[in-house]
């Protein structure tokens, strides 16, 4: 399935008025959070994992290589204001 036809059938779904009627339920809406919340929760501790694997590979991390990229702009607008003064 293409993204194109599962957004069209996610809009054709929402129509549905028993649906609409569904997510009113306030038991529907807290499970849907609770949902959010676990795929929140799993994603962070993939991220953890990850970064403790990196770490241990001696492989630079995501959050790492930007802090990096962050650090070479800085001396790099460093560098271009000493070069023009």
């Amino acid at each position: 399935m293409t993204l194109k036809s599962l957004l069209k059938q996610g809009t054709k779904l929402m129509q549905d008025p028993r649906v609409l009627k569904a997510l009113q339920d306030p038991r529907v809406m807290k499970a849907v959070s609770k949902g959010f919340e676990i795929k929140g929760k799993v994603q962070q501790h993939f991220d953890q994992s990850v970064e403790s694997l990196a770490n241990n590979l001696n492989l630079a991390t995501k959050a790492e290589v930007r802090d990096l990229k962050r650090t070479i702009r800085k001396l790099e607008r460093e560098l271009s204001k000493k070069g023009a003064a």
